[in-house]
């Protein structure tokens, strides 16, 4: 198989460091997140300088540099889906970033955990492609394996549920078939997205630090799929104690020196 053909040579053809120089100014920690109005507002809360901007063939976004108590910070959209969400992060590497804050919308296969419920994966099922050229084949990939006790510390001093557990990771949202949902919730799986186990691949292969954490936004446990807060327009207020949560354990990350 083509995805079998891992190589762990660093340096490729085409490199992220070739395309992107060091940004001057740029933060070594930075929170990023998929939804736009949630990130919308974000900056607004925060301000920021404008440091560099995003650019691919069909999207053009802004990369600032901000401040929440008394840490820099930088703050940009994510792309959806693995390939592109891939592509961006490997470029604010090569900007300068060190450790990532990721958060984002999830479908979820146990209904129990509620709309807009944080959920922090701890393994993905790998059912996407890009992250097989920055790991060796598997069908998981662990996720989280730093700073999950700080993020429950956080979660805990906000009062926030939580739930904890497996991810499947697919690129094919329209073939998440009911007998495929069944086969990952026996795997373990409490939710399904579309960036985590690349995500996950390629902070180990780059040597990075990134949490990637969820909220939950639709429902796929039962007959019929439900929508819940996937509008961006829904449940604000639970997108914005999401955006908090990353905020605070970022600021964590600066405090550490490992």
């Amino acid at each position: 198989m083509l995805l079998h053909e891992f190589d762990p040579n660093p340096t490729a053809v085409i490199n992220p460091w070739g395309i992107i120089k060091p940004v001057q100014d740029c933060p070594r920690v930075a929170v990023s997140c998929f939804e736009l109005r949630t990130f919308d507002r974000m900056v607004e809360q925060l301000g920021g300088v404008e440091i560099m901007r995003l650019k691919k063939a069909n999207w053009d976004a802004p990369v600032y540099r901000t401040e929440y108590k008394g840490v820099e910070i930088a703050l940009f959209e994510a792309y959806v889906g693995a390939a592109g969400c891939m592509g961006v992060l490997e470029e604010m590497f090569a900007a300068g970033v060190e450790k990532l804050v990721l958060f984002g919308t999830c479908g979820v296969l146990d209904r129990s955990i509620g709309d807009c419920g944080i959920i922090i994966p701890t393994a993905a099922l790998r059912d996407e492609g890009a992250g097989f050229h920055y790991a060796p084949p598997s069908d998981e990939i662990e996720v989280n394996p730093k700073y999950r006790e700080e993020f429950i510390e956080i979660l805990d001093h906000h009062q926030c549920t939580y739930t904890l557990g497996k991810v499947w990771t697919t690129d094919a949202f329209y073939r998440e078939t009911a007998e495929k949902m069944e086969r990952r919730k026996a795997a373990g799986c409490v939710c399904v997205d579309m960036e985590c186990s690349a995500v996950a691949a390629l902070a180990r292969f780059r040597g990075k630090d990134v949490f990637h954490f969820f909220h939950a936004s639709d429902n796929l446990d039962g007959g019929e799929w439900e929508a819940w807060s996937l509008s961006q327009d829904a449940n604000i207020t639970g997108k914005d104690r999401a955006a908090l949560l990353a905020l605070e354990l970022a600021v964590k990350l600066a405090e550490r020196t490992d």
